[in-house]
């Protein structure tokens, strides 16, 4: 898997340029731009503004809100000059990219009020990408950006997009722009940068779809991991990401958390859910760690973060471990974090090889009643 950073950035926006500038001496105040209300000079303008204040949030590690500056040209910019500023907040939000570190995480109010680095670096893309071609419909022109950039951001930033046969399509039909066969017509969008849980000791981040099919594929999924990992258990657990991606079911925040350790940044191992909770506010959940993490009391630190994140949502009301009956140490994690040992018929609705007269038990945390 390829980060996403300043280099999308900066080949996203070298990509459209050329594009743009074709018609340079056309009247972009007096055309609109593609479906929007703006007209193609606000719209390249708006995407200036993206940029810098992208760059701004990083820069500032802005943490409440968004640093109060904003963009404004000269009097009598003319529509070369607005490309041209296009190109250098580009070039700045590159920048900025590459010199945060991977751990700083700055506001951004959608829709969990924070972004990490590749979080804005896909949401500076994903301005280019989608006004450009705004301004393109607007002039009767064709535009197609890189296949990869596409495919890059509908996995970091649509991770409850169902993939299509093509990505820009896909993303096009995503954000209300297009129409693809079988499916409804989007109205009403958003992107979704994934949640991080903090803990005493070490953060819950949220594993994209992107990063999901990496640690599916043998990769790291973009982690720095301690020696011995990421271990089976986390590749499994991405490949049930996959699964979930590609019809469609997934729901980002019932998902995969990488652990993460504060003291150093690196992963320690996974922990989940196995889909979003049922009718009935049900949902399971799995973990694992490096083995050289275990015996430290980080899972039953992460898993009790994860409870009281759950407790905060409307839509579960307990959640549910299924054990090995010969791991005690499994079994002691979900002990500490506050689950006990439920009944036969409760068991066979997590799951219907649980039994007390097989190889499992099943564990419960009541949220609410």
């Amino acid at each position: 898997m390829r980060p996403m950073g300043g280099d999308q950035v900066q080949q996203a926006v070298g990509h459209a340029l050329p594009l743009l500038r074709t018609v340079v001496d056309r009247d972009w105040e007096g055309t609109k731009a593609g479906r929007l209300d703006w007209n193609c000079r606000e719209t390249a303008v708006h995407v200036a503004s993206a940029h810098l204040a992208y760059a701004g949030q990083l820069a500032g590690r802005a943490t409440e809100a968004y640093v109060p500056f904003y963009l404004v040209l000269d009097d009598g910019t003319d529509t070369a000059g607005v490309l041209d500023v296009l190109e250098t907040t580009g070039a700045l939000l590159a920048a900025t990219v590459r010199t945060t570190p991977r751990d700083v995480r700055a506001f951004h109010p959608y829709p969990f009020r924070f972004a990490d680095r590749e979080g804005f670096a896909a949401m500076g893309v994903t301005e280019v990408l989608l006004h450009t071609h705004d301004i393109a419909e607007g002039f009767g022109l064709t535009y197609e950006p890189p296949a990869e950039l596409c495919q890059d951001i509908l996995g970091r930033l649509f991770p409850q997009v169902r993939p299509g046969p093509e990505p820009w399509p896909t993303l096009l039909w995503a954000t209300g722009r297009g129409d693809l066969p079988g499916r409804a017509p989007v109205t009403e969008w958003r992107w979704s940068n994934p949640l991080v849980i903090p803990a005493e000791r070490l953060s819950l981040h949220g594993v994209t779809p992107a990063a999901a099919a990496d640690l599916a594929a043998g990769g790291t999924g973009g982690f720095e991991w301690i020696e011995g990992g990421p271990v089976e258990g986390t590749r499994e657990g991405a490949g049930m990401i996959c699964r979930l991606y590609e019809t469609g079911t997934l729901r980002a925040e019932w998902g995969m958390y990488a652990l993460v350790r504060h003291q150093d940044g690196r992963a320690l191992g996974a922990l989940g859910f196995h889909s979003a909770p049922d009718e009935e506010g049900r949902t399971e959940i799995g973990y694992d760690l490096v083995e050289g993490a275990r015996g430290h009391g980080y899972m039953t630190e992460a898993l009790r973060a994860l409870a009281d994140w759950a407790r905060g949502r409307e839509d579960v009301r307990a959640l549910f471990a299924v054990v090995d009956k010969d791991n005690a140490a499994s079994q002691g994690v979900v002990g500490r974090a506050g689950f006990t040992r439920v009944s036969d018929d409760v068991s066979h609705r997590v799951r219907a090889d649980v039994s007390d007269d097989g190889e499992l038990f099943a564990y419960e945390l009541r949220l609410r009643s």
